[in-house]
Parts: structure tokens; C-alpha cells; sequence
């Protein structure tokens, strides 16, 4: 499977949809941004593991939450977001193909010597936008396709309906 780890704050405050909230609350810029991937992550069929900095936070734990195709981790006091991603493109290199998203220059060259490769948050979410767009013409012809009343009813019964709202 296909992985693409996230620099979740870097993207929430490269992104125009997420920086806007952020400004109001944070929460909700991660909630926003969580969901966002979630959808992405279940369209592209590809593991997504969002990784936030809990590093300047004291007492904070290692705290990691599944949903579904997406992983979100908050990092321990003391570790940055950067040596996560860096540590988790490593292992996963070995054997699986991996993105990482973010704008951190420093971040992109040391992930790329892992093997992973890079894509900036600008592009991703020209990408996830993109996907969205195709995920909503994906599902919208999915419904227009299939109408099981349609396919239940005989020719009469359509014809009685149709007259009945005219």
C-alpha cells in the first residue's frame, strides 16, 4: 500500500481553506484538515498518517487515533513533527511507496534521501481538490446510474405515475 505522511501544521497554515480557521481555533482547522484526508485517503485507497507537533507541550504523550484509511499522531514533548516523519519515512521506504506533504524545505530534502518522495502543500492540495471533484463526479454518476424504484416498476406503472404529475 501507498502511505503519504503529513506535516499537519505545516499544511494548516500553507492551505487557504484551513489557515482561515485556524485563526479562530486550531481544533478546527485539524478537524477540518482530518476530514479532508479522510475522504482523500478512502478515494485514493492509500494510507494516510497525519502528524502534528506536540513537542513545546509539557507532560504531552504520544497520541495516535485510526480512522480508517487515516492515522492522526500528535508527537511527545520534545519531538517534532519533522523527526516523526522523518523516522516513519524510513521504516515504511523499505517496502512501500511514500509521500510526504509538506513546504518545509529542510523537511523535503531529508525525506527524499529516505527514498520518499516529496510533494509541497501547494501541490497537495491542488490534488486533494481535484480528487474531491472527481470523488463527487465518481459518486454523483454512481446515483444517476442506478434508481432502484425505476428498475422495480413496469412500463404501465411509470406511464400512470408520469400522468398522475401532469
Amino acid at each position: 500500500m501507498d502511505y503519504l505522511l503529513v506535516d499537519g501544521y505545516n499544511i494548516i497554515n500553507a492551505w487557504e481553506s484551513t489557515k482561515e480557521i485556524a485563526k479562530e481555533s486550531l481544533e478546527n482547522a485539524r478537524d477540518r484538515l482530518a476530514n479532508t484526508l479522510q475522504n482523500y485517503a478512502a478515494f485514493k485507497n492509500l494510507a494516510v498518517i497525519l502528524v502534528f507537533d506536540a513537542h513545546l507541550v509539557k507532560g504531552a504523550h504520544r497520541n495516535k487515533e485510526q480512522r480508517n484509511h487515516l492515522q492522526i499522531v500528535f508527537t511527545e514533548e520534545g519531538e517534532t513533527a519533522d523527526s516523526m516523519i522523518e523516522a516513519l519515512a524510513y521504516q515504511l521506504c523499505e517496502i512501500n511507496r511514500v509521500y510526504v506533504a509538506t513546504s518545509d524545505w529542510d523537511e523535503q530534502r531529508v525525506v527524499m534521501g529516505t527514498g520518499a518522495l516529496r510533494i509541497s502543500a501547494r501541490e497537495f492540495e491542488k490534488e486533494v481538490l481535484k480528487s474531491e471533484k472527481a470523488s463527487r463526479k465518481y459518486f454523483r454518476q454512481e446515483h444517476v446510474d442506478r434508481n432502484p424504484l425505476d428498475a422495480r416498476l413496469t412500463e404501465e406503472q411509470i406511464t400512470r405515475l408520469e400522468n398522475m404529475f401532469k
